[in-house]
C-alpha cells in the first residue's frame, strides 16, 4: 500500500513588502537582498493572521467534503504557536468543521516539525488505510525592524493531506534523521523575536545535509542519478544552494545543469513570500511542481528538511501517476497577485502593532483582509477566530 500526499496547498497573508525598497530605506545595496540571499519579496500577515489562521486558510479550499468526512488526524507543525497549552490544531479542526472524532496536535522542533507531523501521519494512515490525516506547517518569521536577520522575514503557511494510494506524492520509507543540541537559532519564551547565529546556522545547516545525504547513500546505494530533482529547506532561497554546491560535482555536467535547473524552480514561491520556517520545504516542492513542465510520473525527489537547534532530515517521495491534476497553480497564482505592496512605513507601523496581553478586549481592524479566516479580536485572555465562508 503506498501512503503520501493526496493534496498539497498554500496560503500567505494579503501583503508584501518589496525588497529593493527595503533595501534602499535601510542603506543597503538592493543586490544583497535579490541575489545575495535570493529575495525579491517578503510575505507580511497583519494582526489579523496568525499560525492558526495561515494554516487553516491554507487547507480550506483544498479539502472536499469527502475529505473532511475521513479526516481523523489533524497535526499543527509551528514554531508561532499562539498558546503555551492548547494545541493550534484544535482551533484549526473547528474553522475547517472536522469531525469530532479526531485527534488534534501541534508539534514543534523549529523548521523541522512538519516533516515530523508528516512522517507521524504516514504511521496513522498505514494503521488506518481509510482515514486520512491533515498536516499543517504555519510561522510567521519575525526578527525585527533594522535588524540582519530581517530581510529572511515571512510568512505563510502550507496545508497537507495525507492518504493511502495518494494522487500527488507516495513517501517513500528510506527516512535518514540526525539530531544534535546546538544552538545556532532559538527563541526564548520571554522574546518575540528570535536570536540566531547566522553564520554557525548556516554551518550547520550544510553539515545536517551533509551527514544525512551520506547516510542515505550508505542506507540506499543511492546517487545523484537516481533523483529527479532535490528541494530544500528554504530560511532564504541561498540556502539550499549552498548544500546542494557540496555535492553537485559528484554528478556529471549534464545531471548537475539539470538538477540546478530544478533547483531554482523550487525558489520561485519562496522569492515571493519569504521564510515560513515550518512550511518552507513543502512550499519548494510545490513550488518546483508548479512552475516545472519536464518531471514525469514516477520521478523521484530528495527532499532536506532542517530545524535549528537541530534536527536534520532526508527522504524521498515519487510522484504519482496523475500529480499534475492534483495541483492548485492558478489559484497560487491569483492569491500572490492579489496580494497588496506595503510602504515601508505602513510596513513599519504594522509591524510594531500587538494584541493585548493583559486580557483586556480588543478588536482588530481586518478590514483590508479578505481572507475567509481572520483573527477578529481577543477577549478575556481568549483569541477570537471567524470563518466567513461557513
Amino acid at each position: 500500500m503506498n501512503i503520501g500526499i493526496d493534496k498539497m496547498s498554500f496560503y500567505t497573508p494579503a501583503f508584501y513588502v518589496d525588497m529593493v525598497e527595503l533595501a534602499e530605506a535601510r542603506g543597503i545595496d538592493p543586490n544583497k537582498f535579490t541575489i545575495g540571499i535570493g529575495q525579491d519579496q517578503m510575505g507580511f500577515a497583519p494582526l489579523s493572521q496568525d499560525a492558526v489562521t495561515m494554516g487553516a486558510n491554507a487547507a480550506l479550499n483544498m479539502l472536499s467534503t469527502d475529505d473532511i468526512a475521513e479526516i481523523d488526524l489533524v497535526i499543527f507543525a509551528s514554531e508561532s504557536g499562539i498558546d503555551h497549552s492548547k494545541a493550534g490544531a484544535v482551533y484549526i479542526h473547528r474553522l475547517l468543521g472536522l469531525p469530532k472524532n479526531c485527534r488534534a496536535i501541534e508539534f514543534k522542533e523549529a523548521c523541522y516539525a512538519a516533516t515530523a507531523g508528516l512522517s507521524y501521519a504516514r504511521n496513522h494512515v498505514a494503521a488506518h488505510p481509510t482515514k486520512k490525516a491533515l498536516v499543517i506547517g504555519s510561522d510567521i518569521a519575525r526578527y525585527g525592524l533594522n535588524t540582519p536577520g530581517e530581510p529572511t522575514q515571512g510568512a505563510g503557511a502550507v496545508a497537507m493531506l495525507v492518504a493511502a494510494e495518494p494522487r500527488l506524492l507516495v513517501l517513500n520509507d528510506d527516512n535518514v534523521y540526525l539530531t544534535d543540541d546546538i544552538m545556532d537559532f532559538w527563541r526564548p519564551l520571554y522574546s518575540e523575536t528570535a536570536c540566531v547565529q547566522g553564520k554557525y546556522s548556516t554551518e550547520q545547516y550544510i553539515r545536517f545535509f551533509n551527514d544525512v545525504w551520506e547516510q542515505y547513500q550508505a542506507n540506499t546505494k543511492a546517487t545523484l542519478v537516481d533523483f529527479a530533482a532535490l528541494c530544500f529547506h528554504l530560511p532564504y532561497t541561498k540556502m539550499g544552494k549552498k548544500a546542494l554546491d557540496t555535492i553537485i560535482e559528484t554528478a556529471s555536467p549534464e545531471k548537475a545543469e539539470a538538477l540546478m535547473a530544478y533547483y531554482q524552480l523550487s525558489t520561485k514561491y519562496s522569492r515571493q513570500i519569504g521564510n515560513i520556517y515550518t512550511g518552507s520545504l513543502y512550499l519548494g516542492v510545490l513550488s518546483l511542481l508548479e512552475h516545472d513542465e519536464t518531471l514525469m510520473p514516477g520521478d523521484r525527489l530528495g527532499l532536506f528538511s532542517y530545524g535549528s537547534g537541530a534536527v536534520g532530515e532526508f527522504f524521498s517521495a515519487t510522484l504519482a501517476p496523475d500529480f499534475r491534476k492534483q495541483l492548485y497553480t492558478t489559484a497560487h497564482a491569483a492569491q500572490l497577485q492579489a496580494r497588496k505592496q506595503l510602504t515601508i512605513a505602513a510596513y513599519e507601523d504594522l509591524f510594531v502593532a500587538s494584541l493585548p496581553t493583559d486580557g483586556s478586549t480588543y478588536q482588530i481592524d481586518d478590514s483590508l483582509d479578505q481572507a475567509p479566516i481572520k483573527l477578529t479580536g481577543m477577549s478575556e485572555h481568549m483569541r477570537l477566530y471567524t470563518n466567513k465562508s461557513c
